[in-house]
């Protein structure tokens, strides 16, 4: 016993954890938030508090997500590449009869067992076809949202696509009906459900508060409050969505707020994060980056994110330190002094110097994924075609998969690759693309991320040697990936007696 209360007091006074006690720690995770959708990239959206809060704190320039927002939620939960969790494919579909595998032990556990209360509001996107697999049942104390991928913003009703349709609740108090609270535009109740949280929340206990938004994600829907600052947007989809962050950025002031208020702040973590790039049919723009919401181009996998706290020792900096959605984990986890001895081998990295003091960050390698199933991620804009390349079929790894890895300031991509115009600017008419690029690419490309951040140049004949090294790194993943878990729609799926979405198993 002794021994133990020796160790965390030498981890509380050393220089990585400035908190003479366990930080509270806010994650607030947005939804098809585009690169170009934050006033401090230049977007004509204002943020006035997300732009506030980043330039007191860290904001991560060199930040990766996921492409689809099942794979990114559950790196953020586990630490864990998607390989290894059987989630290379898709994002999980409401009726599959699966969820992230319940023998992962998540970052609301870990917390948990550390002496956090755990609190989630929002999407939670990882399966729902059994209790087991619910957030209550996965560390959180607490639960209030909807379970599925999207939903109307008022009514908070999901509707099961195809013959048979059935269009029903989708929002939980635990793992009650919540059925109270039709017409309540869910931006503003998520708000109001977090800050009651934070009100009702007794100091002395560190608290884990996870704030996963709907905003930004269609369907298009905003009070019209929202839209009045917005009326010199000629494009209606993106005047609506312009609203939509001016209430998430709304609503994150107002939970900022809620901690100074209640004495919180001084010793609170709070990041924010995008869950993947902008959805460009949807009002989203992800400007100067190649790509969109689902692709493998640096516009559907770098995020907007930063970290804000009055505990960082190096604040109002910017970090172009590599970073990515499963170094949460362990950084938080760290921390708040817990031990990662209870995962499964982690592909994250603890990053907190890096973020707190500026320090080089551990991490040189980015395994973004290795689907075998992908096939071209289609949009209206598209019209792209992989002209198949032998030159490399003699390394190990097959480039027709779609693939893509970071090591230093290389970029690799291998097979399909999503939508690869640069959409244009919001305010602009047309899109900026090469036809020579947009229709034509080749099945290996490699960039140099660090030199040309637009991916405008495939530099992969003038560096074969790095080519021939990266595609040997992908045989490597691919070697301990677990088989990729993608059932088909459970045709029990449906509503429960309660006319709602939920467990059906």
């Amino acid at each position: 016993m002794a021994l133990q209360l020796i160790v965390v007091a030498l981890f509380f006074s050393s220089p990585g954890v400035l908190a003479a006690q366990q930080p509270h720690i806010v994650f607030i995770l947005a939804d098809d938030f585009g690169w170009n959708d934050v006033g401090y990239h230049g977007s004509e959206i204002r943020t006035p508090n997300l732009d506030q809060l980043s330039a007191k704190g860290v904001r991560l320039e060199n930040y990766y997500v996921q492409p689809i927002c099942t794979p990114s939620r559950s790196q953020l939960m586990t630490g864990r590449y998607q390989i290894h969790t059987g989630l290379q494919h898709s994002i999980i579909h409401e009726c599959q009869p699966y969820c992230l595998p319940l023998d992962e032990k998540l970052l609301p556990q870990l917390l948990k067992e550390t002496g956090y209360a755990t609190h989630m509001v929002g999407k939670w996107h990882l399966g729902m076809y059994k209790k087991e697999c619910l957030p209550t049942r996965r560390g959180f104390d607490t639960y209030f949202g909807y379970l599925a991928g999207h939903e109307d913003y008022y009514s908070h009703i999901w509707c099961l696509p195809g013959q048979g349709k059935h269009c029903v609740l989708d929002l939980r108090d635990g793992e009650e009906v919540a059925s109270n609270y039709s017409e309540v535009y869910s931006t503003e109740l998520f708000a109001q459900k977090t800050i009651s949280i934070i009100e009702n929340h007794k100091s002395t206990q560190p608290i884990f508060l996870y704030v996963a938004l709907q905003s930004v994600h269609a369907p298009l829907q905003v009070p019209e409050r929202y839209l009045t600052p917005y009326k010199f947007i000629t494009d209606n989809n993106r005047r609506v969505y312009a609203g939509m962050v001016a209430a998430m950025d709304e609503t994150v002031g107002d939970i900022t707020v809620a901690l100074k208020q209640h004495g919180l702040w001084d010793n609170t973590i709070l990041v924010f994060s995008t869950d993947n790039g902008g959805q460009i049919i949807n009002g989203g723009s992800n400007w100067p980056l190649r790509g969109n919401k689902g692709g493998m181009w640096e516009g559907g996998v770098r995020g907007v994110g930063f970290v804000t706290s009055p505990l960082l020792q190096s604040p109002g900096t910017i970090s172009r330190e590599l970073i990515h959605i499963s170094d949460w984990l362990p950084t938080l986890v760290g921390v708040a002094g817990g031990s990662i001895s209870g995962t499964k081998l982690l592909d994250g990295f603890n990053v907190w110097d890096t973020i707190s003091k500026g320090d080089s960050s551990p991490r040189e390698e980015l395994l973004h994924n290795i689907d075998p199933l992908a096939h071209e991620y289609s949009t209206p804009q598209c019209d792209d075609e992989v002209v198949h390349d032998d030159s490399w079929v003699d390394f190990g790894f097959d480039v027709s998969i779609q693939a893509a890895i970071r090591f230093s300031k290389w970029k690799l991509l291998t097979g399909p690759k999503g939508c690869s115009a640069w959409h244009s600017r919001p305010d602009q008419s047309t899109s900026e693309s090469s036809p020579s690029f947009k229709r034509h690419l080749k099945t290996v490309m490699l960039f140099d991320i660090e030199n040309d951040p637009r991916e405008t140049k495939d530099v992969s004949a003038q560096h074969p040697d790095v080519v021939k090294d990266l595609l040997m790194r992908l045989k490597f993943h691919q070697d301990s990936a677990v088989p990729i878990n993608f059932p088909h729609d459970d045709p029990k799926c449906k509503p429960g007696p309660d006319e709602a979405w939920g467990p059906w198993a």
